[in-house]
């Protein structure tokens, strides 16, 4: 894995979008800039999910955060940032979806508690090939074009959208900003919310604590690359941890478990990255 300084990290990194993200302000910040309303009270769950074997290892680097919106409903949030896999991307969001469900009731209570909710991707890419900004998905009737209602929505960012003029200014600003995440970039921007988000990830890269983590996971996919090679891995078993490796740099770590049972994932992990 290439080595990068924990204070040269952007938000596009999927270690440093976590870490800005576990403070609720910072959540919060982010929200509004994508929603372009007010969000209020938001309470963060970050996963770090990380596993660890003789066969795969992955870091899972997602925001899960509850929130209030400006009429003072509880609504659910899911946040990736993602860099690679686009093709992939329906069926994850698809499959976030039943994770928010799957939790969100206690047992016995009925559905129609179930809060609104929104599955949110950040790509540095477009996913859908028409250059625009922002992608937004919700069910509706394809005979009558009605929404169902089931309060889901799921949103896809492209920080290479070229349709400034369909979004607000204050998006845009945001999503050059995700690109680079530096002095430079931030002081060609306008928007106090991102100016001030600037401030919070200024702040954040001096961290020590942070700085420490970041570290120590780099450390630990160094060793474990290092134990492979002394130990004399086979030539395919040598592949599978490269493969493993580059699924972790490109935010695809969550899929690294599924490898073993679902022949086809691995079979188009393997072509994408030629393996």
């Amino acid at each position: 894995m290439a080595e990068k300084k924990f204070e040269d990290l952007n938000l596009k990194d999927a270690f440093l979008f976590s870490a800005a993200l576990q403070n609720p302000e910072t959540c919060r910040l982010v929200l509004e800039l994508i929603l372009d309303r007010p969000v209020e009270m938001v309470n963060v769950r970050t996963e770090h999910a990380l596993l660890y074997s003789s066969d795969f290892r992955s870091v899972r680097l997602d925001v899960y955060a509850d929130a209030c919106a400006e009429n003072g409903l509880q609504v659910g949030y899911d946040l990736e940032m993602q860099n690679e896999g686009k093709h992939l991307l329906p069926k994850r969001a698809r499959f976030y979806q039943a994770e928010i469900d799957a939790g969100a009731l206690k047992p016995g209570e009925d559905t129609e508690f179930l809060k609104p909710s929104y599955i949110i991707f950040i790509c540095t890419f477009d996913p859908f090939d028409r250059k625009a900004y922002r992608y937004t998905f919700e069910e509706r009737c394809l005979e009558w074009g009605f929404p169902l209602g089931d309060g889901t929505c799921k949103i896809f960012l492209n920080t290479k959208g070229t349709n400034g003029n369909d979004v607000p200014d204050a998006l845009v600003e945001f999503l050059r900003y995700v690109e680079q995440s530096d002095d430079g970039c931030a002081s060609g921007l306008r928007d106090k919310r991102v100016h001030k988000l600037h401030g919070q990830i200024k702040a954040l890269k001096k961290s020590r604590e942070w700085r420490g983590q970041y570290m120590w996971m780099e450390e630990l996919l160094r060793r474990t690359e290092e134990k492979g090679k002394a130990a004399g891995l086979a030539e395919g078993e040598a592949e599978m941890l490269d493969l493993i490796t580059k699924m972790m740099e490109n935010g695809e770590g969550d899929m690294v478990p599924k490898l073993k049972e679902d022949e086809e994932l691995l079979s188009r992990m393997r072509e994408k990255y030629g393996k």
